[in-house]
């Protein structure tokens, strides 16, 4: 669910610029989130405010830019990850698109590394609702209005991701 500061936040916003200055940290975080590497999110989150620039009246009026910047955002990496694997699809695109990621000592950031490490390895609408699900705390209906689908399909990305990975975190632990 949206919390009601960052809503108040965000309808306060008047001007893309006031956006951006107030946005940009979280829309940040949100495209590391998904692309699992900082340049490539820094790159995301460019042209999903590049693109919003020239609609942000329209875009503004409607009162949800922050999910429609989230879905340019989800709507690049997905167009690069099918890119990547057209071009090559021999190749394991899960370990060729995500930086390697060293854990810390503490079981915090161990904890932390294998869940972005399970994560890295679902296809990238289920990431993108798992990220939105959890990280977020988005609502099912929020989670189908950013990826453009029926709440329905937002379930099901969630469902299917939160599968594989018990499934895999299970593999884990038996090694």
């Amino acid at each position: 669910m949206v919390s009601e500061p960052m809503v108040a936040a965000v309808a306060a916003v008047g001007s893309f610029e006031d956006y951006v200055t107030t946005r940009s940290v979280a829309l940040q975080r949100f495209a590391y989130l998904i692309t699992r590497n900082a340049d490539d999110a820094q790159d995301a989150v460019q042209e999903a405010l590049a693109g919003l620039y020239p609609r942000w009246r329209q875009v503004s009026a409607r009162g949800n830019v922050d999910a429609y910047v989230r879905r340019s955002i989800v709507n690049a990496h997905v167009s690069a990850w099918r890119k990547v694997r057209r071009l090559f699809p021999t190749e394991d695109v899960a370990a060729s698109s995500s930086a390697p990621v060293t854990p810390d000592a503490s079981q915090a950031i161990a904890d932390t590394d294998q869940a972005l490490r399970l994560c890295a390895d679902l296809p990238p609408m289920q990431r993108a609702a798992v990220v939105l699900r959890f990280y977020e705390d988005r609502s099912f209906a929020e989670i189908a209005e950013i990826l453009g689908c029926p709440e329905g399909t937002a379930r099901s990305h969630v469902h299917r991701a939160l599968v594989s990975l018990r499934g895999r975190l299970e593999g884990a632990r038996r090694d």
